[in-house]
C-alpha cells in the first residue's frame, strides 16, 4: 500500500496523512491516531526519501567519538546505546555512530554539512562545553546525556551525581564511619566532579576534613577498581568504606579484598553506583553490594522519546530532566570495626 492508498482509503488528503503520520500537532490528536492505527492494520511504511523529501528530515540520530576512545568496549556505553536504539526503532528512527581520527569536531562539521542525521547525543560532557557551543554555532539539535555549568540553555537527561556520593557518604557517617575512600571515575568529567564534591560536602558537613589519600579517579574499569583499591587498602591509616563510582569497580575493589583477606561487609564496607550493566550484577556479588540506582539503558530510552519532543518543537525547558538515584541497602555495608570506631 503507498500514501495514496492509504489516504484514499480514509477519505483524508494525502498531505494531511503524511503530516500525521509524522506527528505534526497541526493534526488533531484523534487524526493522528487514526492515521496511525490504519498504518499499522495495513503494513503501510512510509518511503524514505518520500518523507525526507516532505519532511526535510533524515529520521537519523547522531553519536560521534574519536577513534582513540573505543567505546564499544565501554559496557556502560553499550547500556546506553542499547536502550537508545531499542527505543529509536520503535520510533522509527535509525542510529549513525561516526568516529573520527583526530577528534569530534570533523564529526559534527560533516553531520551538519551534509544534513545526515536529525539531531545529535553528546555524552561523557567535560568542563570545556566545547562540543556544545560547536553543535549550537553549527544550529545541529542536540540532547546531552549528562549536564554542564550551561545546562539551562539546551536539553538534557541526567542522574543528581552529587547525590550519587553524598549520600551514601552521609548514610556511612550515620553508621560511624569517619575514614571513607572514592574510587571515582575520570577526573575531568562532569560527572565525577559533582560525585566527588558530594562527598566532600558530606565529610565537611560532619567536621571532618577529607583526606586527599582516600581519592583515587580514572576510567571506571574492573583493573581500575582492583588497583585503586589495593592502593588505599594498603594505606597507614586504611579506610573503613570504599564508594565506588560503578559496580564494574566495585567488582575489582573486591578481588582487592579478597587478595588483601579483608572481608567485605565486616572489615570493610563497599557502596558502588549501579547503571544497572549486565556484566556487574551487584545482586551476584558475594556478599550483595550496597548501591545507587539508576539504570543507564532507560536514560538511553528516554533519550530517544526526548528527540523525537525536539524534532516537535517542545519547549527546551521541558527537555530538561534530572532523575534521583535510589538507593538500595545490601549486606556489604555495615558499622566499622570496633577498632575504628
Amino acid at each position: 500500500m503507498n500514501l495514496k492508498t492509504l489516504a484514499s482509503h480514509l477519505g483524508l488528503s494525502q498531505t494531511t496523512v503524511s503530516r500525521a503520520l509524522n506527528g505534526y500537532t497541526d493534526v488533531s490528536l484523534a487524526t493522528r491516531n487514526r492515521v496511525a492505527e490504519a498504518a499499522k492494520n495495513f503494513g503501510y511504511r512510509p518511503n524514505v526519501n518520500a518523507r525526507r523529501l516532505a519532511t526535510g528530515r533524515s529520521s537519523v540520530i547522531g553519536i560521534a567519538f574519536p577513534t582513540d576512545m573505543n567505546m564499544f568496549l565501554d559496557p556502560h556505553f553499550i547500556e546506553f546505546l542499547a536502550g537508545l536504539s531499542e527505543k529509536a526503532s520503535q520510533l522509527d528512527y535509525d542510529i549513525m555512530i561516526s568516529s573520527s581520527q583526530n577528534d569530534e569536531v570533523d564529526v559534527y562539521r560533516r553531520f551538519a554539512e551534509k544534513g545526515t542525521v536529525d539531531l545529535v547525543i553528546l555524552s561523557n560532557v567535560d568542563l570545556s562545553e566545547e562540543r556544545i557551543r560547536l553543535l549550537q554555532d553549527l544550529n545541529i539539535p542536540f540532547i546531552v546525556h549528562g549536564r554542564t555549568a550551561t545546562c539551562d540553555t539546551y536539553s538534557y537527561i541526567d542522574i543528581n551525581n552529587y547525590s550519587v556520593f553524598h549520600d551514601p557518604t552521609k548514610m556511612l557517617l550515620e553508621l560511624g564511619h569517619e575514614k571513607i575512600a572514592i574510587l571515582n571515575g575520570h577526573p575531568d568529567r562532569v560527572y565525577a566532579i559533582e560525585r566527588f564534591h558530594g562527598w566532600q560536602d558530606a565529610l565537611n558537613e560532619r567536621g571532618i576534613t577529607p583526606n586527599p589519600d582516600y581519592v583515587r579517579s580514572g576510567v571506571m574499569s574492573e583493573e581500575n577498581g582492583y588497583s585503586f583499591a589495593m592502593e588505599v587498602l594498603q594505606l597507614g591509616e586504611r579506610p573503613t568504606a570504599l564508594l565506588c563510582s560503578s559496580v564494574i569497580m566495585a567488582k575489582g575493589a573486591y578481588k582487592a579484598c579478597s587478595d588483601l583477606d579483608i572481608k567485605v561487609g565486616s572489615d570493610i564496607s563497599i557502596l558502588a553506583h549501579d547503571d544497572s550493566v549486565p556484566l556487574a550484577n551487584a545482586t551476584e556479588m558475594d556478599p550483595p553490594l550496597t548501591v545507587t540506582r539508576s539504570p543507564l539503558r532507560d536514560a538511553g530510552r528516554e533519550i530517544a522519546i526526548m528527540a523525537m519532543k525536539y524534532l516537535k518543537g517542545t519547549d527546551i525547558k521541558e527537555l530538561q530532566c534530572l532523575w534521583q538515584p535510589e538507593l538500595i541497602f545490601r549486606k556489604s555495608v555495615a558499622a566499622p570495626p570496633r577498632d575504628d570506631i
